[in-house]
């Protein structure tokens, strides 16, 4: 590191058992369940059920492989200090840099969906003036210690759980012909409508680029445990929670939505996905319920976001990757000066998005496009590399990535070849190109910046022999 190691090691342990396991559960709970799936179910139809399992196979590989580096490691930093150590400071420095630009544009994105749900239930209060309630609140929340952000969430999470399990509760109740509100039974809509597959394979694949979006945020858990008493622990945890996570929030939660609403009712789109099966099933406040669990969702979204960009931002302070104030932490060990950074970028983008409507913002956000999967693949390459330097020591890691090093390769094939469709496509060649025009100005500015310096594999391996910095003694 090239600051002091009295701030990289300042941000404490404030985050409790109960916080990063709430954390860990619903952390992928986002409006892109609530609503946004609504769009890739159009595009691949009940198949969309396979779309989300690839997408759900592929996070559970991902964050396996990022489990076994943050049990070694906990670090704020998660998988852009793990990059830095296993394939080079240039690429951390860029990776790190990447994961702040998103969550930075997301941060307003989910502020602005909040918004639009308060100004559609009081019309009289603009959009506007209840995005900025909403930055300042959360900002807020996250500027005086890490305990009031995993407080917010733990209950945030709270909210998101229960809609999910009442949902599917409701939706079994009625596929089994017992919900009395409503006259739909059985699972026929799975294939009346042109098939289980009605768009072929193809559209199965284009809603794995859709659905992918919805599971990125797995591994804010990795930095969040970072600031936990037992780090090592919270992230073994979290890793074992992952496959049911996927199975009943996401899997289990469309297959009842396909079962009970036709995949190409228009409907779907102009209400949202979890609004309109519970409008057909004639559940009496539905909307309410669902603006209620989408705003929560949203505040949730931005609130790990702005908490994660802050992080990071710290976390390439202490690298010598951003300016050295990005380390300062207050007597609450919060990074304040990184939190009120990535809020100022957060209001940039609130203010593009109103000022210039459809423009400015659009654009910005199109270079998102593909940072998941270039994240994802810098997990895979960093943990190949970490693991072989491991077994050169003769160390085994205690917590290990299956079938090494085939599965890790595989999951690295499949990443590239994704990347490259993206790439030939005209759906996603545009938003790929912005990624790639981003990705390449973060690495110009890497290689500059951390000329000089080398991956310290060594290092790496030695230091799993050491007793952990992070723990604690009682």
């Amino acid at each position: 590191m090239n600051q002091t190691d009295n701030n990289a090691s300042s941000l404490g342990n404030g985050l409790s058992s109960r916080q990063v396991a709430m954390i860990s559960i619903a952390g992928i709970i986002g409006a892109g369940l609530f609503v946004g799936s609504s769009s890739a179910i159009a595009m691949a139809g009940p198949a969309i059920l396979i779309s989300y399992a690839i997408t759900g196979l592929m996070v559970l590989v991902i964050m396996r492989m990022l489990g076994e580096m943050a049990v070694l490691h906990p670090d704020s930093g998660s998988f852009s200090t793990y990059a830095t150590k296993a394939i080079g400071p240039w690429a951390g420095f860029t990776i790190g840099w990447l994961y702040w630009w998103f969550w930075v544009l997301i941060i307003p994105v989910e502020a602005i969906a909040g918004a639009n749900i308060l100004n559609a239930a009081v019309p009289e209060i603009p959009a506007w003036l209840f995005t900025v309630a909403i930055m300042v609140l959360l900002t807020i929340t996250n500027l005086f210690n890490v305990k009031n952000f995993g407080e917010f969430e733990f209950w945030f999470s709270i909210v998101k759980v229960a809609a999910i399990i009442a949902f599917i509760v409701i939706g079994i109740v009625a596929i089994t012909g017992h919900l009395p509100t409503s006259n739909i039974s059985g699972v026929s809509r799975l294939w009346d409508h042109g098939g289980f597959m009605p768009h072929g394979f193809g559209a199965v694949l284009s809603g794995v680029l859709i659905t992918i979006f919805s599971f990125f945020g797995a591994e804010i858990v990795t930095i969040a445990a970072a600031e936990s008493d037992n780090p090592a622990e919270q992230i073994r945890r979290s890793n074992g929670l992952v496959v049911y996570r996927i199975a009943l929030f996401y899997i289990l939660s469309i297959f009842l939505v396909v079962s009970l609403v036709g995949w190409n009712d228009a409907g779907l789109k102009t209400q949202g996905t979890f609004q309109y099966a519970l409008s057909q099933l004639n559940i009496p406040g539905a909307k309410l319920m669902v603006d209620i669990v989408v705003f929560v969702a949203v505040c949730s979204c931005m609130n790990s976001g702005l908490y994660t960009a802050s992080r990071m931002l710290y976390s390439l302070g202490t690298r010598g990757d951003a300016p050295a104030r990005m380390c300062r932490v207050s007597k609450g060990n919060v990074p304040r000066i990184a939190v009120l950074s990535s809020t100022l970028a957060g209001f940039v983008g609130c203010f593009a998005n109103y000022a210039f409507p459809g423009k400015v913002f659009d654009f910005l956000l199109s270079t998102t496009g593909a940072i998941a999967l270039i994240v994802y693949l810098v997990v895979a390459i960093s943990q190949l590399r970490m693991r072989f330097a491991l077994q050169r020591q003769g160390i085994e890691p205690e917590f290990r990535m299956w079938l090494f090093p085939w599965l890790t390769l595989a999951t690295i094939a499949v990443i590239v070849a994704v990347l490259g469709y993206m790439f030939v496509s005209e759906q996603y060649r545009y938003e790929t190109l912005m990624t790639a025009a981003v990705t390449l100005i973060m690495l110009g500015c890497g290689l500059y910046t951390t000329r000089g310096r080398k991956a310290d594999l060594v290092g790496t391996a030695q230091s799993h022999l050491r007793k952990p910095a992070y723990q604690t003694t009682k």
